[in-house]
């Protein structure tokens, strides 16, 4: 079984942000095959979705405990599913990396990221599989905290709609265990 968690913040409020690109790429993969609904798991801290592509059995999550929580929902689906931690993936944003790059780390620090540190403090380990996406540059005259959660500009949401769909075929291609390079522009 395979875990796969999408970062982000629950609530319309911050629908469509630069922090909720985990979210919506969850919601891309989920489309991919075939999903129960969305169920709240208050106990789990997070909203999951379980089903099956290409004969993988997979469980979809959305933590609900906001970003810089993330690890709690993390450690509560890895222990109530018993996940060993080499099937789990986590997608988030990644405000290092420029505007519509994806890049699969493995065993790396967070890079200022707090839902990633979260998750590393949580499980006291690094060691898992992650999908970046791109969201920076960040301008230089703006508070990170106000950076991320903004929407896209209609410009950015071009780029993003390509990406996300190229993540999420990124992502599958490395569950059937195709080697996939890092895209960068």
């Amino acid at each position: 079984m395979i875990l796969i968690i999408g970062l982000g913040n629950p609530g319309l409020k911050f629908k469509n942000t630069r922090h909720n690109l985990g979210f919506e790429i969850i919601n891309l993969i989920k489309k991919q095959g075939c999903f129960s609904i969305w169920q709240n798991k208050k106990k789990l801290k997070a909203k999951i979705s379980q089903g099956e592509i290409d004969e993988q059995k997979i469980i979809l999550a959305k933590p609900q405990t906001f970003m810089n929580s993330s690890g709690q929902a993390v450690s509560h689906l890895i222990k109530f599913y018993k996940i060993p931690l080499k099937n789990l993936w986590i997608i988030h944003d990644d405000l290092d990396l420029e505007l519509g790059k994806i890049k699969i780390k493995e065993n790396s620090r967070s890079a200022g990221h707090k839902g990633v540190q979260s998750i590393i403090d949580e499980l006291g380990t690094k060691n898992f599989n992650r999908l970046k996406i791109g969201i920076g540059p960040k301008p230089i005259k703006i508070d990170v905290k106000k950076f991320v959660l903004q929407k896209f500009s209609k410009q950015e949401k071009e780029i993003l709609e390509e990406t996300k769909k190229e993540a999420t075929d990124i992502l599958l291609a490395q569950l059937n265990g195709k080697d996939t390079k890092n895209r960068h522009k």
